[in-house]
Protein backbone atom coordinates (compact mmCIF):
# COMPACT_ATOMS: atom_id res chain seq x y z
CA UNK A 1 0.00 0.00 0.00
CA UNK A 2 1.43 3.27 -1.23
CA UNK A 3 0.88 6.26 1.47
CA UNK A 4 1.98 9.77 2.48
CA UNK A 5 4.26 9.53 5.61
CA UNK A 6 5.84 12.49 7.92
CA UNK A 7 8.54 12.00 10.35
CA UNK A 8 10.36 13.60 12.85
CA UNK A 9 14.15 13.34 13.14
CA UNK A 10 16.54 14.51 15.25
CA UNK A 11 20.21 13.86 16.09
CA UNK A 12 20.78 15.06 20.40
CA UNK A 13 23.98 13.35 21.58
CA UNK A 14 25.02 12.37 18.41
CA UNK A 15 28.68 14.49 16.76
CA UNK A 16 27.72 17.11 14.92
CA UNK A 17 30.20 20.24 13.64
CA UNK A 18 28.45 23.30 13.01
CA UNK A 19 30.48 25.40 10.23
CA UNK A 20 29.61 29.32 10.00
CA UNK A 21 31.48 29.85 7.25
CA UNK A 22 30.30 26.95 4.88
CA UNK A 23 27.00 27.27 6.03
CA UNK A 24 26.75 23.44 6.99
CA UNK A 25 26.12 21.18 10.23
CA UNK A 26 27.22 18.53 9.52
CA UNK A 27 26.13 14.63 10.70
CA UNK A 28 22.44 15.30 11.18
CA UNK A 29 20.30 12.54 11.33
CA UNK A 30 18.09 11.97 8.71
CA UNK A 31 16.07 8.63 9.31
CA UNK A 32 16.32 5.85 11.97
CA UNK A 33 15.04 2.25 11.74
CA UNK A 34 12.18 3.12 14.04
CA UNK A 35 10.34 6.61 13.56
CA UNK A 36 8.67 8.48 16.80
CA UNK A 37 5.45 7.62 14.97
CA UNK A 38 6.06 3.72 15.92
CA UNK A 39 7.11 2.66 12.16
CA UNK A 40 9.43 0.22 11.49
CA UNK A 41 11.83 1.20 8.00
CA UNK A 42 13.33 -1.85 6.76
CA UNK A 43 17.62 -1.39 6.47
CA UNK A 44 17.60 -1.90 2.58
CA UNK A 45 14.85 0.42 2.27
CA UNK A 46 16.73 3.37 3.91
CA UNK A 47 19.54 2.29 2.08
CA UNK A 48 17.82 2.66 -1.53
CA UNK A 49 16.26 5.90 -0.17
CA UNK A 50 19.37 7.47 0.74
CA UNK A 51 19.91 9.01 -3.26
CA UNK A 52 16.48 10.05 -2.91
CA UNK A 53 17.37 12.56 -0.03
CA UNK A 54 20.14 13.80 -1.74
CA UNK A 55 19.83 17.70 -2.56
CA UNK A 56 16.40 17.17 -1.58
CA UNK A 57 15.11 20.47 -0.59
CA UNK A 58 15.08 21.77 3.05
CA UNK A 59 12.42 25.19 3.59
CA UNK A 60 11.42 26.59 7.22
CA UNK A 61 7.90 25.47 8.31
CA UNK A 62 5.44 22.90 7.45
CA UNK A 63 4.07 23.45 4.15
CA UNK A 64 0.65 25.90 4.49
CA UNK A 65 -2.21 23.54 3.63
CA UNK A 66 -1.58 20.85 1.22
CA UNK A 67 2.29 19.31 1.22
CA UNK A 68 1.55 19.40 -2.34
CA UNK A 69 1.82 23.41 -3.61
CA UNK A 70 4.49 25.64 -4.16
CA UNK A 71 6.62 27.03 -0.98
CA UNK A 72 7.02 30.39 -0.84
CA UNK A 73 10.56 31.65 -1.87
CA UNK A 74 11.84 33.01 1.31
CA UNK A 75 11.09 29.81 3.00
CA UNK A 76 13.93 27.77 1.53
CA UNK A 77 16.42 27.18 3.51
CA UNK A 78 19.12 25.28 1.96
CA UNK A 79 19.21 21.29 0.87
CA UNK A 80 20.34 17.49 2.33
CA UNK A 81 23.87 16.47 1.02
CA UNK A 82 25.82 13.80 2.18
CA UNK A 83 23.78 11.54 2.61
CA UNK A 84 24.76 7.88 4.09
CA UNK A 85 23.39 4.83 5.65
CA UNK A 86 24.79 4.19 9.12
CA UNK A 87 24.20 0.14 10.04
CA UNK A 88 21.52 -0.82 12.49
CA UNK A 89 21.52 3.49 12.89
CA UNK A 90 19.57 5.04 9.51
CA UNK A 91 20.06 7.77 7.47
CA UNK A 92 22.91 10.75 8.44
CA UNK A 93 23.75 13.73 6.42
CA UNK A 94 24.98 17.51 5.73
CA UNK A 95 22.52 20.06 6.15
CA UNK A 96 23.66 22.80 3.77
CA UNK A 97 21.78 26.05 4.30
CA UNK A 98 22.18 29.81 3.26
CA UNK A 99 24.07 31.75 6.11
CA UNK A 100 22.52 34.96 4.02
CA UNK A 101 19.19 33.37 5.16
CA UNK A 102 17.04 35.71 7.86
CA UNK A 103 16.84 32.39 9.91
CA UNK A 104 20.59 31.31 9.17
CA UNK A 105 21.98 33.32 12.95
CA UNK A 106 18.84 31.68 14.34
CA UNK A 107 19.16 28.42 13.26
CA UNK A 108 22.93 28.22 14.39
CA UNK A 109 22.06 29.47 17.81
CA UNK A 110 19.87 26.99 18.08
CA UNK A 111 21.79 24.20 17.21
CA UNK A 112 25.11 25.11 19.21
CA UNK A 113 22.99 26.32 22.45
CA UNK A 114 19.44 25.43 22.29
CA UNK A 115 19.15 21.97 19.84
CA UNK A 116 15.30 21.74 21.52
CA UNK A 117 14.06 24.59 19.58
CA UNK A 118 14.56 23.22 16.19
CA UNK A 119 14.12 19.87 15.18
CA UNK A 120 13.43 18.19 10.82
CA UNK A 121 9.84 17.00 9.90
CA UNK A 122 9.89 15.95 6.01
CA UNK A 123 7.41 14.37 4.04
CA UNK A 124 7.96 11.08 2.16
CA UNK A 125 5.56 8.68 -0.27
CA UNK A 126 6.20 5.43 1.30
CA UNK A 127 5.42 1.42 0.34
CA UNK A 128 3.64 -0.21 3.47
CA UNK A 129 2.60 -3.04 4.88
CA UNK A 130 0.93 -3.93 8.47
CA UNK A 131 2.78 -6.44 11.13
CA UNK A 132 0.57 -7.01 14.10
CA UNK A 133 -0.10 -3.33 15.30
CA UNK A 134 3.15 -1.98 13.45
CA UNK A 135 3.51 -0.29 10.00
CA UNK A 136 6.56 -1.96 8.44
CA UNK A 137 7.81 0.87 5.70
CA UNK A 138 9.27 -1.62 2.77
CA UNK A 139 10.37 1.37 0.43
CA UNK A 140 10.12 5.05 0.36
CA UNK A 141 9.61 6.27 -3.08
CA UNK A 142 9.59 9.73 -3.15
CA UNK A 143 10.89 12.39 -1.03
CA UNK A 144 8.04 15.33 -0.91
CA UNK A 145 10.03 17.72 1.25
CA UNK A 146 12.10 18.44 4.29
CA UNK A 147 11.22 20.82 6.60
CA UNK A 148 13.05 22.74 9.21
CA UNK A 149 10.10 23.24 12.30
CA UNK A 150 10.19 24.66 15.57
CA UNK A 151 7.90 21.52 17.33
CA UNK A 152 9.59 20.13 20.55
CA UNK A 153 6.84 18.64 21.04
CA UNK A 154 6.73 15.87 18.81
CA UNK A 155 11.15 15.71 17.95
CA UNK A 156 12.65 17.22 20.97
CA UNK A 157 15.04 18.80 18.99
CA UNK A 158 17.66 18.63 16.10
CA UNK A 159 20.65 16.90 18.09
CA UNK A 160 18.19 14.55 20.21
CA UNK A 161 19.72 10.97 21.53
CA UNK A 162 17.20 7.79 20.02
CA UNK A 163 17.10 6.63 23.87
CA UNK A 164 15.83 10.19 25.22
CA UNK A 165 11.91 9.85 25.53
CA UNK A 166 9.77 12.31 23.50
CA UNK A 167 8.00 14.89 26.93
CA UNK A 168 4.27 15.28 25.94
CA UNK A 169 2.93 18.18 23.80
CA UNK A 170 2.00 21.17 25.57
CA UNK A 171 -1.49 22.39 25.13
CA UNK A 172 -1.09 25.27 23.18
CA UNK A 173 0.82 23.31 20.57
CA UNK A 174 -1.30 20.22 20.14
CA UNK A 175 -2.11 20.14 16.12
CA UNK A 176 -4.76 18.17 14.23
CA UNK A 177 -1.31 17.23 12.03
CA UNK A 178 0.61 15.54 15.23
CA UNK A 179 -3.04 14.29 16.60
CA UNK A 180 -2.89 12.38 13.10
CA UNK A 181 0.60 10.62 13.50
CA UNK A 182 0.29 9.90 17.19
CA UNK A 183 -2.97 9.01 18.13
CA UNK A 184 -5.15 8.32 14.99
CA UNK A 185 -7.71 6.52 17.30
CA UNK A 186 -8.24 9.58 19.22
CA UNK A 187 -8.90 11.40 15.52
CA UNK A 188 -11.16 8.43 14.26
CA UNK A 189 -13.00 8.71 17.76
CA UNK A 190 -13.33 12.31 17.49
CA UNK A 191 -14.51 11.92 13.82
CA UNK A 192 -17.07 9.21 14.83
CA UNK A 193 -18.52 11.60 17.62
CA UNK A 194 -18.47 14.75 15.10
CA UNK A 195 -20.32 12.76 12.20
CA UNK A 196 -23.11 11.10 14.80
CA UNK A 197 -24.00 15.18 16.29
CA UNK A 198 -23.64 16.36 12.65
CA UNK A 199 -26.28 13.31 11.63
CA UNK A 200 -28.11 14.89 14.27
CA UNK A 201 -28.16 18.14 13.33
CA UNK A 202 -29.01 17.60 10.39
CA UNK A 203 -32.29 15.31 10.94
CA UNK A 204 -33.41 17.97 13.47
CA UNK A 205 -33.41 20.40 10.68
CA UNK A 206 -35.00 18.28 8.36
CA UNK A 207 -37.99 17.86 10.91
CA UNK A 208 -37.92 21.62 11.37
CA UNK A 209 -37.85 22.15 7.31
CA UNK A 210 -41.19 19.77 7.13
CA UNK A 211 -42.67 21.58 10.21
CA UNK A 212 -42.44 24.70 8.41
CA UNK A 213 -43.48 23.95 5.17
CA UNK A 214 -46.25 22.02 6.72
CA UNK A 215 -47.07 25.59 8.67
CA UNK A 216 -47.38 27.35 4.97
CA UNK A 217 -49.17 25.12 3.04
CA UNK A 218 -51.97 25.89 6.28
CA UNK A 219 -52.16 29.33 5.97
CA UNK A 220 -52.04 29.12 2.14
CA UNK A 221 -55.23 26.36 2.11
CA UNK A 222 -56.53 28.64 4.62
CA UNK A 223 -56.13 31.87 2.27
CA UNK A 224 -57.36 30.02 -0.47
CA UNK A 225 -60.53 28.64 1.10
CA UNK A 226 -61.11 31.96 1.68
CA UNK A 227 -60.54 33.65 -1.64
CA UNK A 228 -63.23 30.66 -3.36
CA UNK A 229 -65.65 31.38 -0.67
CA UNK A 230 -65.74 28.01 0.98
CA UNK A 231 -66.57 27.30 4.50
CA UNK A 232 -63.67 26.81 7.15
CA UNK A 233 -63.22 23.06 7.84
CA UNK A 234 -63.08 23.98 11.79
CA UNK A 235 -66.22 25.80 11.86
CA UNK A 236 -68.41 24.24 9.23
CA UNK A 237 -71.40 22.33 9.97
CA UNK A 238 -74.27 20.74 8.30
CA UNK A 239 -74.14 20.28 4.11
CA UNK A 240 -71.01 22.66 4.79
CA UNK A 241 -68.88 20.10 6.59
CA UNK A 242 -69.66 17.76 3.34
CA UNK A 243 -67.93 20.56 1.00
CA UNK A 244 -64.28 20.74 3.00
CA UNK A 245 -64.36 17.29 5.05
CA UNK A 246 -60.86 15.71 6.15
CA UNK A 247 -60.47 14.09 3.07
CA UNK A 248 -60.84 16.76 0.77
CA UNK A 249 -58.73 19.44 3.09
CA UNK A 250 -56.17 16.08 2.66
CA UNK A 251 -56.16 15.97 -1.05
CA UNK A 252 -55.52 19.92 -0.85
CA UNK A 253 -52.41 19.27 1.50
CA UNK A 254 -51.42 16.79 -1.10
CA UNK A 255 -51.82 19.09 -3.87
CA UNK A 256 -48.38 19.21 -5.83
CA UNK A 257 -48.26 22.52 -6.76
CA UNK A 258 -50.28 25.84 -6.53
CA UNK A 259 -52.46 24.98 -10.07
CA UNK A 260 -53.47 21.42 -8.67
CA UNK A 261 -54.74 23.37 -5.36
CA UNK A 262 -56.64 25.95 -7.59
CA UNK A 263 -58.19 23.43 -9.51
CA UNK A 264 -59.14 21.21 -7.00
CA UNK A 265 -60.76 24.69 -4.87
CA UNK A 266 -62.32 25.67 -8.30
CA UNK A 267 -63.92 22.31 -8.88
CA UNK A 268 -65.24 22.16 -4.95
CA UNK A 269 -66.89 25.78 -5.48
CA UNK A 270 -68.50 24.69 -8.53
CA UNK A 271 -70.07 22.20 -6.58
CA UNK A 272 -71.22 24.78 -4.17
CA UNK A 273 -72.68 26.80 -6.51
CA UNK A 274 -74.41 23.69 -7.99
CA UNK A 275 -75.80 23.29 -4.47
CA UNK A 276 -76.97 26.42 -4.17
CA UNK A 277 -78.44 26.68 -7.24
CA UNK A 278 -80.52 23.82 -5.49
CA UNK A 279 -82.04 25.60 -2.60
CA UNK A 280 -85.04 27.54 -2.44
CA UNK A 281 -84.63 31.13 -3.00
CA UNK A 282 -83.96 32.71 -0.05
CA UNK A 283 -82.10 29.96 1.92
CA UNK A 284 -78.24 29.86 2.76
CA UNK A 285 -75.50 29.28 0.34
CA UNK A 286 -74.49 25.91 1.13
CA UNK A 287 -70.52 27.49 1.05
CA UNK A 288 -71.93 29.12 4.08
CA UNK A 289 -71.57 27.40 7.68
CA UNK A 290 -75.06 26.09 8.53
CA UNK A 291 -76.80 25.20 11.47
CA UNK A 292 -77.73 21.81 12.13
CA UNK A 293 -81.35 22.52 12.48
CA UNK A 294 -81.64 26.18 11.44
CA UNK A 295 -82.51 25.42 7.45
CA UNK A 296 -83.28 22.32 5.89
CA UNK A 297 -81.95 21.05 2.53
CA UNK A 298 -85.34 21.52 0.12
CA UNK A 299 -85.60 22.17 -3.38
CA UNK A 300 -88.23 21.19 -5.95
CA UNK A 301 -87.11 17.75 -6.51
CA UNK A 302 -85.96 16.28 -2.94
CA UNK A 303 -82.12 15.97 -3.11
CA UNK A 304 -82.05 12.24 -1.32
CA UNK A 305 -78.07 11.58 -0.87
CA UNK A 306 -76.78 10.03 -3.61
CA UNK A 307 -77.69 13.14 -6.09
CA UNK A 308 -76.26 14.91 -2.79
CA UNK A 309 -72.83 12.58 -3.35
CA UNK A 310 -72.99 12.88 -6.94
CA UNK A 311 -73.29 16.77 -7.00
CA UNK A 312 -70.18 16.99 -4.81
CA UNK A 313 -68.10 14.44 -6.65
Amino acid sequence: MSELLREYVDSRGLKVEVDRQAGLIRGVKILGLKSRNGRIYLPEALEKAAPLYERAKVNVNHPKGNAEVPRDYQDRLGVICNVVLRPHEGLFGDLQFNPKHALAEQLIWDAEHLPENVGLSHHVEARTRRSGDQVVVEEILRVQSVDVVADPATTRGLFESAGHSAAPPPWDQLTIDSLRQHRPDLVEALSQEAAAELCRVRQELERLQAAEAARQKRERVERLLKEYHLPDPEQAEGWAKALVSPTFVQTLFEAPDEAALRRLLEDRAAVARSLAALLPRGSQDPARPLSRDAVALAAPTPLDTKSFVAAIT
